[in-house]
């Protein structure tokens, strides 16, 4: 029997970091409007995108501000899943810890029951 989230139904995937493009800016647009209409909603930082998810950014190279300010709004969005690749995070010699916000940190097996538990998935 297949195992159903019943916590969220659109998986988001972050894989940028917040410097040197839109993706992550996009991503976090994109939750925010889904969980507005109403989708529950949680959100995969993998790989750079973990990057996110780091206390004092600076403003990157060409201007763009850090996403701090978008991932305090998250929680007024009733976006409370926040999922972090564990492999990312250790590549990044980081501990989930070190991190901005609370978020749960996934094996590769647990990340590989995520991925097919959700029914909708957007990657950035």
């Amino acid at each position: 029997m297949q195992e159903h989230h019943e916590d969220s139904d659109l998986l988001v995937i972050l894989r940028h970091g917040p410097h040197g493009s839109s993706w992550l800016k996009e991503g976090l647009d994109a939750a925010l409007v889904a969980a507005a209409l109403g989708r529950r909603v949680a959100l995969l930082f993998m790989g750079e995108g973990v990057t996110a998810l780091m206390p004092k950014q600076q403003v990157g190279p060409l201007g763009q501000k850090g996403t701090a300010a978008t991932l305090e709004m998250l929680e007024m969005y009733d976006i409370e899943t926040l999922l972090v690749e564990e492999q990312g995070l250790s590549c990044l010699g980081l501990s989930s810890g070190e991190l901005m916000l609370d978020v749960t940190c996934l094996s590769p097996e647990a990340l590989a029951r995520v991925l097919t538990t959700h029914r909708l998935v957007l990657t950035f």
